[in-house]
């Protein structure tokens, strides 16, 4: 393993405290609640249950009285100089680390969570403000200090169904994403409410993203290129797509066991993984070219983490998530195991880091699709067999599956077309040909056509019994068998036909029969 490549993992066997940065540590009392009134029984203050310290020097720089346990914390900017906080229905801002003078307030009423951007100057904030009494909830975006006036917000998302929002900024800080959920699923398809993602840039344009398939949405991550994000969603196999900064699916992955995503430091690589209650499967694809590069496995995983250098992947197995077969791995995204540490049975492993570095010093390099070469054996997991009932484990065995799996398709325009054609795109382009074709028939129909004097077949259909009923029947076989003739032309040019319409081709025997007889007839 090349060391100077690959830094090592740092482990720490205990609970770290809630570091902001490099230089502040923060402590949040553990208070029960309704036991963090603002004032005691006696009219006196409380004691303050939140605290900044200085961590070179040890020294308390500031202590808070913090009321509500949900979105507690602090954050800073990337550069640390500013600071912001959520108090009741304000954001105080603090530049500096001065935490005794409030340099900018944030007012909205009711304003329940906050999200800084990341970089430097200018910095932006959303804020997330919940619904009530009808009216809709609402993210808004505003540049830091410019909060006065109902113009000063730089972009508004109204929406409902959201008891609570998650917000991810990309790297560049030129959009949102917001992850609407609700607690209860009022149409109680699922059991962990109902969520909706939507998309919020800074320059004022907003959109729901349309995910194809129903369920929970398990993750959404950005590319570092801030020009594409991934979402894990859908009942399970769950489908995993790429969209860009118009919201347009860009590549579907198809469906499979997974929940999670993460893409490489460069943002050249995305793995699709399914942790937790799945088996630790990793799809490692090539976001370029979109290609599948490997897909190991990663049994009882708790932890994932790229490293900086964009090539290797530490998985690791934590407490307290679980307490036995705790240790960690190493891999290449190649899909070999380059590294393997068990902690010992009496004891736990409770993180794993890599070791940090500046964005810039490690450059993307050429993706390889060759296994590299490694001395650490790969062991298979064990693959439970399915329970056969005592009657049919004499028999062969049927291959059934529960789900049938969608495989990846690419959702880029084709050329010569404006948009990309989804299943749902081709459907839809049927129906119209259908209707459009139904149209002309009709017009057709409608419409006197010559009839040539030297063909005695027209001359025998042009010719009428007298019999109103009998005209009827052969004037409705001559509209079906007109439209199939335009199946069999469709069906001759490329087209895929569907099961009715080939159905009806084979038809067209009878049809000509009949339409015969009743010729005869007259």
């Amino acid at each position: 393993m090349d060391h100077h490549t690959l830094q090592k993992a740092q482990c720490f066997q205990g609970n770290l405290e809630k570091i902001a940065k490099s230089t502040l540590l923060v402590r949040m009392g553990h208070c029960l609640p309704g036991t963090m009134e603002k004032t005691s029984k006696d009219g006196t203050a409380g004691v303050p249950n939140l605290q900044l310290y200085d961590v070179k020097t040890g020294a308390c720089l500031k202590s808070f009285i913090q009321k509500k346990m949900q979105n507690w914390c602090p954050s800073w900017s990337d550069d640390e100089i500013i600071c912001a906080r959520n108090v009741n229905n304000e954001v105080h801002f603090f530049e500096n680390n001065n935490f005794n003078t409030i340099a900018n307030k944030l007012h909205l009423q009711k304003v329940n969570d906050f999200n800084l951007s990341p970089g430097s100057q200018p910095y932006k904030v959303a804020v997330y403000v919940p619904g009530s009494k009808g009216a809709p909830s609402f993210v808004r975006l505003y540049q830091y200090p410019n909060f006065a006036g109902p113009q000063a917000a730089l972009a508004n998302k109204s929406f409902f169904k959201a008891d609570k929002v998650t917000m991810l900024w990309n790297k560049k800080a030129t959009a949102v994403l917001v992850i609407a959920s609700t607690d209860v699923d009022k149409t109680g398809a699922s059991y962990y409410g109902e969520q909706t993602l939507h998309y919020i840039a800074t320059n004022g344009e907003s959109a729901v993203v349309q995910l194809p398939k129903n369920g929970p949405i398990y993750d959404v991550v950005w590319n570092s290129s801030s020009t594409e994000f991934c979402a894990v969603y859908g009942f399970m196999p769950a489908k995993a797509t790429v969209f860009n900064l118009k919201c347009d699916p860009v590549f579907d992955f198809g469906t499979g066991p997974r929940n999670a995503a993460y893409y490489s430091p460069h943002g050249h690589i995305l793995v699709l993984a399914g942790f937790g209650n799945l088996r630790g499967q990793m799809e490692v694809w090539d976001v370029k070219n979109y290609k599948l590069i490997s897909k190991p496995v990663a049994s009882d995983s708790t932890y994932f983490a790229w490293c900086p250098d964009g090539e290797h992947i530490l998985t690791a197995t934590c407490a307290p998530r679980l307490r036995v077969n705790n240790g960690y791995k190493i891999w290449h995204y190649t899909g070999s195991l380059l590294h393997k540490y068990d902690v010992p049975s009496n004891g736990e492993l409770w993180q794993v880091s890599w070791q940090p570095f500046l964005d810039g010093v490690f450059p993307a390099k050429t993706i390889k699709y060759q296994a590299v070469p490694s001395e650490v054996p790969i062991e298979e997991p064990k693959v439970a067999t399915a329970y056969r009932p005592p009657a049919l484990r004499n028999k062969p065995v049927t291959n059934s599956k529960l789900h049938e799996e969608e495989p990846p398709q690419n959702m880029k325009p084709h050329p010569g077309s404006d948009k990309p054609l989804s299943k749902t795109a081709l459907k839809n382009q049927r129906k119209h040909e259908a209707k459009k074709a139904a149209k002309q028939e009709a017009r057709s129909d409608l419409a006197p056509t010559p009839v040539p004097q030297s063909s005695p077949r027209n001359t025998i259909t042009q010719s009428t019994s007298g019999d109103p009923e009998v005209d009827k029947k052969i004037k409705n076989l001559k509209k079906k068998l007109k439209a199939i003739e335009q199946l069999k032309e469709q069906s001759a040019a490329g087209k895929q036909l569907e099961k009715n319409q080939l159905e009806k081709i084979q038809k067209e025997k009878a049809l000509l029969q009949e339409l015969e007889d009743l010729e005869l007839g007259i």
